[in-house]
């Protein structure tokens, strides 16, 4: 475990380090993901399409890489901010209810900012966007 100072000096064990670690890892491995998809993105926009077939098929494989790398944009912000929560120790606290989000769940989904019971109330709601 990692050992880190808190506010008033006192070195304690980061219970939050293992977690942290894998959200580091997330986050490099969607960096990396964006960097090819942008490099396959070139590599095929150098060949110019032959007719209406390729162009569709060239619009239809952008579409795809658009909302690819939508997903992983947002889903890169959230483990950023779940970065950032272990920074400001508000990390494994529902944002909702303030109470402590299960280890399962930080297990399945590092990131979570809600404990299981209230993203199911946030995502039943009928003006959510899921968060």
């Amino acid at each position: 475990m990692q050992r880190v100072t808190n506010k008033s000096g006192v070195k304690t064990i980061h219970k939050f380090s293992n977690y942290q670690q894998a959200l580091q890892s997330k986050a490099e491995e969607l960096r990396r993901s964006m960097s090819a998809q942008n490099i396959a993105q070139v590599v095929s926009r150098l060949d110019s399409p032959g007719d209406e077939g390729d162009l569709s098929q060239q619009s239809h494989e952008e579409w795809i890489f658009l909302n690819r790398n939508t997903l992983d944009i947002k889903l890169l912000r959230e483990v950023n901010d779940a970065l950032r929560r272990i920074a400001q120790g508000t990390y494994g606290t529902c944002q909702e209810c303030e109470e402590p989000i299960s280890g399962k769940r930080l297990d399945a989904v590092p990131w979570a900012r809600y404990c299981v019971r209230c993203q199911e109330l946030i995502g039943s709601r009928p003006d959510s966007e899921n968060e």
